[in-house]
């Protein structure tokens, strides 16, 4: 029997979980100025920002023409998701970098985001290279549990205020009106480790181990944004601090622990 790969494990698990995708969601790179047209609706519908912060038309088509990509996931002709990737270089070899993920409203939480990742890391390997990089918020839980748990990736540097000031569209807010920064983990995807191999076969990469360090968020960073600004900017003061301490210290983060309460990063003395 030929191996099945990462992308098909990835839809076969979400099927198995009850919560399938459309049959006739098709994954393919984006070519056309009207499906570059449909990434630029797409961002403004999954974000919620203002256009000086959306990557326009001509952005996505010099990316590709530069060597990198856009995979679109379409249901038919409606743009579903996709993935922008860049070129880049990473310890002086040639790499990529995940500029952007979105996925429209309808087909969240149905695993269309893994789906897009999976092909990604695909299309990447199918190239020739082995690495992805890409930022996060950190003080946003799901996004660190995909991120560690279910792709494998790991993070051993933090950027304070990377983009300037920072947009909340889930609270109905934006960061101007705060003063809050646009702190960013940078997201470490080594396509050929152990580690994400497990990931890609659908294995534990979690905590399998007891941590070295641990550091806490604020289980609904939007609910604090929105409700108590001073005490956002308290936590997210917190969160940076710690992460340099350990980073520092030559920790890496590994793992992602969610809890309704208290859902924490966890940091090892190696990746794992």
């Amino acid at each position: 029997m030929p191996a099945r790969s990462p992308e098909r494990e990835a839809r076969e698990r979400t099927e198995a979980a009850g919560e399938a995708l459309p049959d006739e969601i098709v994954v393919r790179e984006c070519a056309t100025v009207e499906e570059f047209d449909a990434c630029v609706r797409l961002q403004r519908e999954v974000f919620g920002l203002p256009d000086l912060e959306i990557s326009p038309r001509r952005h996505l088509i010099v990316a590709r023409t530069a060597g990198g990509f856009v995979l679109g996931a379409f249901a038919g002709a409606e743009l579903a998701g996709f993935v922008l990737q860049q070129v880049a270089l990473h310890g002086g070899r040639v790499s990529g970098y995940s500029h952007m993920t979105a996925v429209g409203e309808r087909f969240q939480n149905r695993g269309l985001g893994a789906r897009l990742k999976w092909a990604q890391r695909e299309r990447t390997l199918g190239e020739g290279r082995d690495f992805i990089k890409w930022t996060f918020d950190p003080m946003r839980a799901r996004n660190a549990h995909f991120n560690l748990n279910r792709l494998g990736a790991t993070v051993r540097s933090y950027a304070a205020n990377y983009y300037g000031t920072d947009y909340h569209a889930a609270a109905g807010l934006h960061g101007h009106a705060f003063g809050l920064d646009s702190d960013r983990l940078f997201a470490e995807w080594e396509l050929l480790s152990p580690r994400v191999e497990r990931a890609a076969s659908g294995q534990q990469t979690g905590r399998v181990r007891e941590p070295a360090a641990a550091i806490e968020i604020p289980p609904d960073w939007g609910a604090l944004v929105r409700d108590d600004a001073a005490r956002a900017r308290e936590e997210l003061a917190r969160v940076r601090t710690e992460f340099q301490q350990h980073f520092a210290a030559g920790l890496v983060c590994a793992a992602f622990e969610r809890s309704d309460a208290r859902p924490r990063y966890l940091f090892f003395k190696d990746e794992g």
